[in-house]
Order: structure tokens, then C-alpha cells, then sequence
């Protein structure tokens, strides 16, 4: 009788760790995702949509310009959210460029914007100074609460969502929001992921930020299908914007980006510098979809296929943007990711 109470006991023991032990792998199970706390964030009392940062990219132009228009007519009750309205380079949309001396979009690095204008600093660097102390300083608590910058492509991207670092949890839950909602066009993300003070784009100056490229448009040119995604897709924005500084939680989950890994350029003559090659038929207007070590990346001018020669199969983007010739870049490669974001609710004032 001993030997058998004993047994039973060793039995329920056994018994009592094996539950455990499954009960903490079903907690810890890797494959599942994993339960982030819930943030408490500061409101978004502010934003701001800038559009013409490129002078030749006509769609965020048009928007905001209509926007100022209704905003005009309606006065606060225009939306939820106080906006500020920007065109942020009226030089070089006057002259329909994308800049008059130097790109815009690339001059606002801490580095740049701590550095002392002169009277031969190039119109955009002067502008990039001002556009901070209007919408910053940058890295500031006086900065907008969240800036969005609008921009067109000429490649194939429907809407991209760019923004700087995975913890940026605004941006991260309006692409989720403009996913789900959007369902006539692609919707998709990419970090370039790198430190704020190295940010060098717009988006950059304000607490959020993010920047919103839809194409494919020629540059110089509105189509009305691109503008209407683009004013879809900022709608959408306002509305999560006002959501979120209502105090409801907004449910967090897993969401796909893609994370910038290298550029890519045309082949050139070593002597020249000229290219002897454009993107290959095969590869044109598939932005986003997966490049697999063999596929067509080239084709030359003599006839001759250029493949794609690394290991690592990667999402190419960008894909023959007009504005990035200038630039030594074909096409952007990237990995695709997954990330778990938590969800998130607005501080009570």
C-alpha cells in the first residue's frame, strides 16, 4: 500500500510539472505573437501636411492646396485635428523642379539645420531652416506633434509609407490603419532605419512623423487616380489621428515592413561612367515583389541580361525612379520583416 501511495504521489507530481511546463510553452510559444503592454502616449494636438517638398511632384501640391481651400471655407470645423498647411518649396514649384540648387528633401539633418545660413547658402538649405522653425526645431518638445510629407514616384509603389525606426509607434499604427482600410490600392511600408539626428527628410522635424510616396505618376504631372489615393490615405490619417486623441485603445498586432538593406545602381562604363544598361522588362514596375538570386535585373544595350547574383533574395523598390538618376540608384533593395507593435492609447491631459 505504501509503494502505492507513494507511485500516486510521484504520479501527481509529474502530473502537476508537465501542466506547467505546457501552460509556458503555450506562453512563450515563439511561433505565436508575442502580447505587448499596452503605451500610453502623448495626443497629437497638432499636425502638419506638407505637400511641393519636390517642386514637380504635382499631387501633394493639389492637395494641399485644396485642402487650404477648405480649410478656408470651414474654418476649425474643417477637421478633428488642428493642421497646418505647408507648400515647402515654392521656388521650385513655380518653376515645376523637383529643386532649384539642392534637394530639399535631403537637408534636414540635425548637421545641416545646426549649421549657420550665409548668404551663399543654396535656396534649400535656407528654406530647410525655415520649415524648422516653423514646423520645430527639430528634436525639440516645441516641435508639430506629427508631420506628414507628401510626395509622388515614378515607380510602381501604390502607397508607401516611409518612416525612420521601428519604435515610431504613430507611424507604425497609421500604416496598419491605411492597410486595412485601403483595399483598392497597395499599401506598404519602408524603414530606412537610421537615427533621427542622421533623418534627413522633412517628416523628420515633427515629434511623428512620416512621409507618404504614391505612384506610379510622371513627375510634372496630376493623375486623377494617384490624387484620389493620396486623399484617401491622408483622410485616413486624420481620422486615426482623431481616434487615437479620443483615449480609445487602439489594438496593436503585427504588421509587414520592409527594411531598407542597400541601393542598387545601373551598370557603367569604368572609363565613361555612362550606363550601359536599363532596368529589364521583367523587373520593371515590380516594385515590391521578391528578386530571387538568377532573376533579370539588367538588360544592355547590346542585348545582354544582367541578373541579380546574391544569396539573399530581397525586395526591390523604387524601381527606375526618374529622380534618382541623377543620384546613381536604379532601384532600392530591401528585407522584408515582420514587427509586433503594441497597442497604444492618448494621455489624458
Amino acid at each position: 500500500m505504501r509503494d502505492l501511495f507513494i507511485d500516486t504521489q510521484m504520479a501527481l507530481m509529474l502530473a502537476t510539472l508537465l501542466f506547467l511546463r505546457n501552460r509556458c510553452l503555450e506562453k512563450f510559444n515563439p511561433q505565436r505573437p508575442l502580447q505587448m503592454e499596452l503605451l500610453t502616449l502623448p495626443a497629437l494636438h497638432r499636425m502638419a501636411i506638407c505637400g511641393g517638398t519636390h517642386g514637380n511632384e504635382m499631387t501633394g501640391v493639389y492637395l494641399v492646396q485644396e485642402m487650404a481651400r477648405r480649410q478656408k471655407e470651414l474654418g476649425d470645423k474643417a477637421w478633428p485635428v488642428p493642421i497646418v498647411l505647408v507648400l515647402s518649396n515654392p521656388r521650385a514649384m513655380k518653376e515645376c523642379r523637383r529643386y532649384t540648387e539642392t534637394d530639399l528633401n535631403r537637408c534636414f539633418t540635425s548637421s545641416i539645420l545646426s549649421t549657420p545660413i550665409s548668404g551663399s547658402s543654396p535656396y534649400e538649405v535656407r528654406r530647410a531652416h525655415e520649415l524648422n522653425a516653423l514646423l520645430g526645431p527639430k528634436d525639440s518638445k516645441e516641435a508639430i506633434d506629427i508631420l506628414c510629407d507628401l510626395h509622388n514616384t515614378t515607380s510602381n509603389m501604390g502607397v508607401t509609407l516611409i518612416s525612420y525606426a521601428p519604435n515610431e509607434w504613430i507611424s507604425l499604427h497609421i500604416y496598419k490603419y491605411l492597410k486595412m482600410k485601403m483595399t483598392s490600392v497597395p499599401v506598404r511600408l519602408f524603414m530606412v532605419n537610421i537615427p533621427i539626428n542622421e533623418a534627413y527628410s522633412l517628416e523628420s522635424v515633427g515629434k511623428n512623423g512620416f512621409s507618404l510616396e504614391v505612384g506610379p505618376q510622371p513627375h510634372g504631372v496630376l493623375r486623377a487616380d494617384t490624387y484620389n489615393y493620396m486623399k484617401e490615405a491622408i483622410e485616413l490619417a486624420i481620422e486615426w489621428v482623431s481616434l487615437f486623441n479620443s483615449g480609445a485603445v487602439i489594438e496593436g498586432g503585427e504588421v509587414e515592413t520592409h527594411m531598407f538593406h542597400k541601393s542598387i545602381d545601373y551598370p557603367r562604363d569604368p572609363e565613361s561612367n555612362q550606363m550601359t544598361a536599363a532596368i529589364h522588362p521583367q523587373l520593371q514596375d515590380q516594385d515590391f515583389c521578391c528578386l530571387k538570386p538568377g532573376d533579370p535585373m539588367f538588360l544592355s544595350f547590346s542585348g545582354e541580361t544582367v541578373c541579380y547574383k546574391e544569396e539573399d533574395s530581397l525586395y526591390p523598390f523604387f524601381i527606375n525612379e526618374c529622380a534618382y538618376y541623377e543620384k546613381g540608384i536604379a532601384f532600392h533593395l530591401a528585407r522584408k520583416t515582420t514587427l509586433n507593435i503594441p497597442s497604444v492609447k492618448a494621455q489624458k491631459d
